[in-house]
C-alpha cells in the first residue's frame, strides 16, 4: 500500500511533472490548496482523503445526499476538493485503509479549524469510539491517524500556535494505528526525525512524501 502524503507545502514538481511514482491513494494532512488536492487525485487516478488544516475554510456541517451538497438544510457548493473525502472526526474505509482523521491546530487566532486542548480532546473521544465500534462489529483496527497537527511533545515547537495537542497521545494508546502522519510544523530546512509511539511511527508530512505504509520498522 502506497499513499502520496502532502500538507502544508505545494510541491511544484508533482505540478509540472505530475504524479509519476504509482501510489493507491493520495493523503492530505491539511493546509494545502484545495485544487492541489484535487490535482493531485486526478493525476494519480486515486482516491483522496483529507483533514483540514488551521489555514483552510470551515468545512463544518456539509452533508451529501442524493448527490447534493447541503449546508444547514439548505443546497451549498461544496468548497472542498471535488470527489475528496473529509476524514475529520471521522473513520473512513478507503483503499484498503482504515483512517482515523483530525484536523486543525491549537486555538491561538480564534479562526476556523482551531481548537482548545480540551475542544480537541472531546472530538477525539468521539472519534475514538466511532473507531473502537468498528473494531468490534469486524474486527480490524485503524491504519493511519490523519492529523493537521502533531501530538504534544512529539515533533512540535514550543511557540503556542504549534504546540501539538495533548489528546493524541492517548488516542494512540487507544487506537495502536500503525501511522501517525501530520503536517503544521515547517521544517524549514532542517530534517525534521520520523518519531515512535508504541508501534505506531509518526512522520511529519509536510511537503510531499510517498510512503510505503505496509512497511514495518523494528
Amino acid at each position: 500500500m502506497r499513499a502520496l502524503v502532502v500538507a502544508d507545502e505545494v510541491d511544484e514538481r508533482l505540478r509540472a511533472c505530475g504524479v509519476r511514482t504509482g501510489v493507491d491513494v493520495v493523503l492530505g494532512a491539511g493546509d494545502l490548496p484545495f485544487d492541489y488536492l484535487g490535482f493531485l487525485a486526478d493525476a494519480a487516478n486515486r482516491p483522496c482523503v483529507f483533514v483540514p488544516g488551521n489555514h483552510d475554510p470551515d468545512l463544518t456541517g456539509f452533508r451529501r445526499s442524493a448527490g447534493l451538497w447541503t449546508r444547514a438544510g439548505f443546497p451549498q457548493a461544496w468548497p472542498g476538493p471535488p470527489g475528496a473525502v473529509n476524514a475529520d472526526g471521522r473513520v473512513v474505509d478507503i483503499a484498503g485503509l482504515r483512517i482515523a482523521g483530525l484536523g486543525g491546530s491549537v486555538r491561538y487566532s480564534g479562526g476556523p479549524n482551531q481548537w482548545t486542548q480540551a475542544q480537541q480532546a472531546r472530538r477525539a473521544k468521539r472519534l475514538v469510539r466511532a473507531a473502537e465500534r468498528r473494531r468490534r462489529r469486524d474486527g480490524r483496527g485503524v491504519d493511519v491517524l490523519l492529523t493537521h497537527s502533531p501530538p504534544r511533545g512529539v515533533g512540535d515547537r514550543e511557540d503556542p500556535p504549534h504546540h501539538g495537542f495533548d489528546c493524541l497521545l492517548w488516542m494512540v494508546e487507544r487506537l495502536a494505528p500503525k501511522w501517525l502522519l501530520h503536517g503544521h510544523i515547517h521544517p524549514y530546512g532542517e530534517h525534521l526525525p520520523e518519531h515512535r509511539l508504541g508501534g505506531t511511527r509518526v512522520r511529519n508530512v509536510v511537503g510531499s512524501h510517498v510512503l510505503d505504509l505496509d512497511e514495518v520498522t523494528v
